[in-house]
């Protein structure tokens, strides 16, 4: 059995977050080597974490489609990570207005802000050097999180970003350590993992310290945002777009993506770690299951663990 996840106190977990930032950050526009050409011939990702690996479409598609594809679809995810980078940064900055600025807490919600920023830098970068369209969430999401950027509060801001920032960061372990990937891909996958180990740790520590907090009506409610926002995030990692980039019917090759049990067991991996915090803080429920059900992160008959009495 894995052990409870337990809050610390706040103001000695930031500043132990700060004194590790100070030790381990980067520049991206100088850790990495923006000038050295892609290799050719060479996936973004493994293969077989591409959306469409194992389809019938996959088994007409060339070996070129199939790099492309991979190549299209770092870049998608890429974009989606900026959007909701930029959602974060303001949540963030509305946490702080309300508390001390004196305190370590904040001072570390700034260096986090300061963060997302090179990070945001680092992945539009990518997707320059990609040669890929900029292709964001799409307009219907992208209208959604600038809702959730403007009401979003307390706890919400907290378990909102650890769906990005877990989801993001268990594939990008992944990608950093799979030497048969673009070189580029592994070195953003780095700098992000490292940084990004903080920002969970700063997330988790609010979480687990303001769920027993809420009153019946507000867990309900903040369960319903949190699975909507998984939803969002999960199904618009991967623009359609992307499918048209490499000669293929956009909408038949989303279908088929989505029902793909190799894309499927892709997300549950990429989210379990994420739903086993949430299940432990009592945040998995109610009438959000239809939604998380339909991101992919859980199985089609998932079902919460009975919570301990």
């Amino acid at each position: 059995m894995p052990v409870k996840y337990a809050a610390k106190d706040r103001e000695l977990v930031a500043e132990r977050l700060l004194a590790a930032s100070a030790k381990n950050s980067f520049d991206p526009l100088t850790e990495i080597d923006w000038d050295a050409p892609l290799l050719p011939d060479t996936f973004f990702i493994n293969e077989k974490r591409a959306t469409l690996y194992g389809t019938r479409t996959w088994e007409r598609m060339s070996h070129q489609q199939r790099v492309d594809l991979t190549r299209h679809e770092v870049a998608s995810t890429a974009s989606v990570g900026i959007w909701f980078e930029v959602i974060l940064m303001q949540l963030l900055i509305r946490h702080a207005y309300d508390q001390d600025m004196t305190s370590r807490h904040v001072q570390y919600a700034f260096t986090e802000i300061a963060d997302e920023c090179r990070h945001s830098t680092m992945f539009g970068r990518m997707v320059e050097k990609f040669e890929a369209p900029n292709y964001g969430p799409g307009k219907h999401a992208h209208e959604l999180g600038r809702i959730m950027k403007t009401i979003g509060w307390g706890i919400q801001t907290f378990a909102a970003a650890l769906i990005a920032e877990e989801i993001l960061d268990t594939a990008q372990r992944e990608m950093m350590q799979d030497e048969t990937i673009q070189p580029l891909v592994r070195g953003v996958s780095r700098i992000h993992v490292i940084e990004e180990a903080r920002h969970v740790r700063y997330a988790r520590e609010e979480v687990v310290r303001r769920a027993p907090r809420l009153n019946a009506a507000e867990t309900a409610f903040t369960r319903l945002v949190i699975a909507r926002s998984a939803h969002i995030i999960a199904n618009h990692l991967i623009h359609p777009n992307v499918y048209a980039s490499v000669g293929l019917d956009p909408k038949l090759a989303r279908r088929e993506a989505l029902a793909n049990p190799h894309r499927n067991q892709t997300m549950r991996e990429w989210g379990r770690r994420l739903v086993a915090f949430f299940e432990e803080n009592d945040l998995m429920g109610g009438p959000g299951l239809a939604l998380w059900r339909r991101s992919g992160l859980v199985a089609p008959d998932y079902r919460p663990p009975a919570k301990a009495v």
